[in-house]
């Protein structure tokens, strides 16, 4: 069976003076070497090395996924290539003519995505190999998709920014909704209902087990520079309070170009 490794943990760290958006980066090994989402420029010595770890470079990989085109997902795509980018073709299209008040998506997505000179647009149902397969889970963005592995501990879901926490999971509500606010819940209800382990974007893999969150991992993240006695440094632990895109309502499947 595949077997799925986290090269790069997601972190649910952020500040009031900016997004630090480190989100996971899993690399799926079976009859290829599949990597889903890469990062942002900010973590490409970090996948680097974690590739290195594992006696690997970027050409050993056969080819990648875009979960979505979100800049903290997809800035690293270039050191692949020579592989196949997956991409939905929703997305694909959207990342030409964002909306406006899509702080996620700016407009040079389109460019740096086309900068891959093997694109494969993919929909649901599409079969990255034996057990691995793509689902749509739109919402967050018009084209999220998710990758459902069978593992030999059930059903594992790489859910993106479907799921950006654990957290989500019980609310089932998604925090940062840039396409359609209904659509990204069910798309939550779909990849809670169907998998046995989930990999959020920007959390440590988790299973729901009795109503609650089940870590998978321990969280690995060392933090620089600060200190909680610094002059001026505070700490929120309150939860993310959830954010609608404005405008929204203006995008349907036929304003995409």
């Amino acid at each position: 069976m595949p077997k799925i490794d986290v090269l790069l943990q997601g972190s649910p760290l952020r500040t009031d003076v900016g997004v630090v958006g480190f989100c996971t980066v899993v690399l799926i090994v079976g009859e290829k070497r599949t990597l889903v989402d890469v990062g942002h420029v900010g973590r490409r010595t970090a996948l680097l090395a974690a590739l290195e770890q594992r006696g690997l470079t970027p050409e050993d990989i056969d080819q990648t996924v875009m979960s979505h085109a979100h800049w903290d997902h997809s800035q690293n795509y270039d050191l692949f290539r020579h592989a196949p980018m997956l991409v939905h073709q929703s997305e694909r299209k959207y990342a030409h003519h964002p909306h406006k008040n899509d702080w996620a998506t700016p407009a040079w997505t389109g460019a740096m995505i086309e900068f891959q000179p093997d694109i494969l647009e993919i929909d649901e149902g599409y079969e990255i190999e034996p057990g691995v397969r793509v689902i749509h889970t739109p919402g967050h963005s018009p084209g999220s998709i998710s990758i459902l592995v069978e593992t030999d501990s059930g059903l594992a879901a790489i859910s993106g920014d479907v799921l950006h926490y654990s957290n989500v999971a019980l609310t089932r509500k998604n925090p940062l909704v840039f396409w359609n606010d209904k659509q990204a819940t069910q798309s939550i209800d779909r990849i809670v209902e169907l998998a046995d382990v989930i990999y959020p974007g920007h959390d440590r893999p988790f299973r729901v087990a009795n109503g609650d969150i089940e870590y998978l991992e321990p969280t690995k993240l060392t933090i620089v520079g600060v200190s909680p006695d610094m002059p001026g440094v505070t700490f929120d632990t309150n939860p993310r309070p959830a954010w609608v895109m404005p405008g929204i309502e203006e995008q349907t499947p036929e304003s995409i170009k």
